[in-house]
């Protein structure tokens, strides 16, 4: 399992004093409210930083960090992610499961054949949608819904499903 999880990817600066506007990338985005610390992944190694100021502006947050306190420390790190550890990531229920751990989950079907593996998770709204590469290279878009997927075992990364009539056509 992946040691940090993203919240968030810095998409520019705001102002001259170091703050950066981020777009969230978790679905509790007021779990800024009460992020002390963030990573960030400067592509070359990590970057822990403390977070001094939260505000949120449309579809963006705006964050502040003790480390930076003009515009030019922050530019370098436009696009780069903003990663939080297990330990601050915001608590599952019970059946929730953090996406990057179900990614490369091998997907077999209710009549015992190896169908291929979970290469994404597209999140419609209404319910998520697996997208799952088959040993033939076919991406196949399954719902997660219960009549579709039976049983998740991330621990062992396998998820069974049944193949739905008129979803393979």
């Amino acid at each position: 399992m992946e040691k940090y999880l993203r919240v968030g990817v810095i998409t520019s600066t705001h102002g001259v004093h170091g703050e950066v506007k981020v777009y969230p990338t978790t679905d509790d985005v007021r779990r800024f409210d009460y992020l002390k610390d963030v990573v960030l992944d400067t592509k070359k190694g990590y970057m822990e930083l403390q977070v001094t100021g939260v505000k949120y502006f449309k579809n963006m947050v705006i964050l502040r960090f003790k480390q930076f306190d003009n515009v030019d420390q922050v530019i370098p790190y436009k696009g780069m992610d903003l990663l939080v550890t297990r330990e601050n990531a915001v608590p599952l229920e019970e059946g929730e499961y953090f996406i990057v751990d179900m990614v490369g989950c091998k997907i077999i079907t209710d009549e015992g054949e190896d169908f291929g593996e979970l290469v994404d998770v597209m999140q419609t709204g209404a319910n998520d949608v697996y997208v799952v590469k088959t040993h033939e290279g076919k991406e196949v878009l399954l719902p997660a819904i219960d009549e579709c997927v039976l049983e998740k075992n991330i621990e062992n990364k396998v998820i069974k499903v049944h193949i739905m009539k008129g979803l393979l056509d």
